[in-house]
């Protein structure tokens, strides 16, 4: 009796096991960590079986109805179905995919076999399902180790060796002892199979834990890359006394490929870079730092943005193949009221002419960098008039949509720049920031930002504003 109680706790202790790993599994699932889902599976049905069939419960609920004498049965054969899929997870599929194969394959035999007893009403003449590890485990090592097949790297390898030879002994043990009678009794197996689950806990723990501490490693890299980047953008804005700068700047994730910069300013004049790396976070965030570096050691032929962006295309091309960017340089000449510009593939710059009430499109570009070395671009010049308004952006502006799966950029973003054309370029800048959000979370199929969001504006004042305000240096908004 003292043997039956105890294997009794053991078993009603193994269940309880498998239910903390289920809940564990469901608080942190991932893709690629199943190990406690098929752990908590296979101690939840090994644990049901051992307690349905062990004598105290029998005793308290009877066991010569025919549910009592189908239920660990069952229970017994769908547990076989995660514990060689936990086997799987440590050892692969094993040569040629044996060991997946024949987990389907018993799925599909257990399946009929099991069937046809329970529609004929004879679970008694349902053989135990244990007997398949003892004959698949050693089976499967056997021809993996014949045919030359290399298992994965498991760390504790010799800790999961260890909680197998004790279950595979004690399940063994007891299966020889119970051979001539059906009559289960207790025996080593349940204190087998707590040993195997022991070093299982300890493996999945272990690699709980090396996940944890890659994933702070990560974060820390991560911190470290977001402030590297926020070093490399202007920490403020040009002082014009003919023009006012406001920038938003609204990466998606901590580090983006989206990269605005003034490479070259005079009390009369200014350039501007803004450039898009494809792809989002660190790959694209390095791309934008090399164009950054890139675009400085070109600053000896300032009146030719074409030039400059062939050079950009040049080094994309040999430092970075495979790696592409839209971007665009403009120069201001606010004393000529007029500029320049030269594009790669990227959203035209938006002129609001207030005196004519219209918004110009500047859509003369050219190829993406990174395709072609040797491709041209070109310059296209451009007036403007004091009072008017330049918007330069990246595409996770105009491309933002709402729920209608309409563009911000084609629906909303022309009558934003006629209603709100009074607003100077700092409260502009905050509205259009606002709107875009605002527009993009009405989307219910998308409800977070999906791109990066940069832009500038630019005022172009007259002399008598000019002298008004003077000179203003406002800081750059990062959100």
């Amino acid at each position: 009796m003292r043997t039956e109680i105890l294997t009794f706790i053991v078993s009603v202790t193994i269940c309880l096991i498998g239910a903390v790993a289920l809940g564990a599994y469901a608080l942190r699932s991932r893709s690629n960590e199943r190990d406690l889902l098929w752990i908590g599976l296979f101690a939840m049905l090994y644990g049901t079986d051992l307690v349905l069939r062990n004598p105290l419960f029998q005793l308290g609920f009877g066991s010569k109805h025919e549910i009592a004498q189908l239920i660990p049965r069952i229970s017994n054969a769908c547990s076989i179905v995660p514990g060689l899929l936990l086997f799987e997870e440590f050892y692969g599929p094993g040569w040629h995919s044996l060991l997946r194969w024949k987990t389907v394959a018993y799925g599909l035999a257990a399946a009929v076999v099991y069937g046809y007893m329970i529609v004929h009403r004879a679970p008694e003449l349902i053989p135990s399902a244990g007997v398949i590890l003892v004959i698949c485990v050693p089976l499967v090592l056997g021809m993996g180790r014949i045919s030359g097949y290399t298992p994965p790297k498991v760390a504790n390898a010799d800790v999961l060796f260890a909680g197998l030879l004790c279950f595979f002994v004690a399940f063994s043990v007891d299966r020889l002892r119970n051979m001539k009678d059906d009559h289960w009794r207790p025996g080593l197996e349940p204190f087998g199979f707590i040993a195997l689950l022991a070093c299982l806990s300890f493996i999945v723990v272990q690699r709980v834990l090396a996940d944890e501490r890659r994933l702070i490693s990560l974060n820390q890299e991560m911190q470290a890359a977001a402030a590297i980047q926020a070093s490399i953008l202007p920490r403020s804005l040009p002082q014009l006394e003919q023009a006012r700068v406001a920038v938003r700047y609204a990466p998606m994730t901590a580090v983006a490929g989206d990269l605005y910069d003034f490479p070259m300013i005079s009390p009369g004049s200014v350039d501007i870079l803004l450039a898009d790396v494809m792809g989002h976070g660190m790959p694209a965030a390095l791309v934008a730092s090399m164009l950054k570096v890139a675009v400085h050691t070109q600053q000896r032929d300032p009146n030719h943005p074409a030039r400059i962006m062939k050079a950009l295309n040049s080094i994309l091309c040999n430092e970075a193949p495979g790696q592409y960017a839209t971007a665009e340089y403009v120069r201001l000449d606010l004393r000529r009221m007029n500029g320049v510009y030269s594009a790669a593939a990227h959203p035209p710059p938006l002129l609001w002419s207030r005196s004519r009430q219209q918004l110009i499109s500047l859509n003369q570009g050219g190829l993406l960098l990174g395709v072609r070395k040797d491709e041209s671009y070109s310059d296209s010049w451009f007036k403007f008039e004091p009072g008017d308004r330049l918007l330069l952006y990246t595409d996770g502006l105009t491309e933002a949509e709402n729920s209608n799966g309409e563009a911000f950029g084609e629906v909303a973003l022309p009558s934003f720049m006629t209603q709100h054309q009074e607003l100077d370029a700092e409260k502009c800048a905050a509205a259009l920031q606002d709107a875009v959000l605002s527009w993009s979370r009405s989307n219910r199929r998308v409800p977070s930002q999906t791109d990066d969001i940069t832009f500038l504006v630019i005022d172009v004042l007259s002399e008598r504003e000019s002298s008004l305000r003077g000179p203003l240096q406002r800081q750059v908004s990062w959100e």
